[in-house]
């Protein structure tokens, strides 16, 4: 299980970084080229933009899953620790639902908005608003992955723990 977690967690990180460098690439070139030539690409924002909102949603797990997102403890740090831990685990179903919802909303905005298309690069916009439902949907899993741990101790997974579990497995990442 640790193994296909591990898994997970990269695969969303690589995809992250493979957006964010699709991005830069063609931010750069859009920037080169207006400077270099006169001419700009006429879709080099519209898709940056595009990016940047599957980024968003795409990244917030990862967020979630380190205890990156803003959090106020004053509450919990009040509490005795068996208050602490049911005070956990209302805020994770609380989440759970409200996840849920998101990726319910989403779908539905998606189908909605599934017959206009983008300006300039004539995507249907369904491409663009599935980022919710994805996003959520991710955060759902990254959530329950976590939550056990976040519940019993109130610990985050830190970066230190996925990179020590990545030099224990056999063969390093690649393993």
């Amino acid at each position: 299980m640790k193994k296909l977690e591990h898994i997970f967690v990269a695969l969303n990180g690589w995809a992250l970084i493979l957006m964010l460098t699709a991005m830069t690439v063609i931010v750069g070139a859009n920037i080169s080229l207006r400077y270099l030539t006169g001419h700009s690409l006429p879709w080099a924002d519209e898709a940056a933009r595009y990016l940047m909102i599957w980024m968003t949603f795409s990244g917030a797990g990862l967020v979630l899953r380190t205890g990156g997102h803003v959090a106020i403890t004053n509450l919990q740090d009040a509490l005795p620790q068996m208050g602490q831990k049911i005070l956990r685990g209302l805020l994770v179903l609380g989440l759970l639902i409200f996840f849920g919802f998101m990726v319910w909303v989403g779908m539905q905005y998606a189908q909605r908005m599934q017959y206009q298309v983008t300006p300039a690069l004539r995507l249907p916009f369904l491409y663009i608003y599935a980022a919710m439902p994805v996003g959520f949907g991710l955060m759902i899993l990254h959530l329950l992955l976590i939550a056990h741990p976040f519940i019993t101790a109130g610990a985050y997974k830190h970066l230190e723990d996925e990179e020590a579990g990545e030099a224990s497995l056999p063969g390093g990442a690649n393993g």
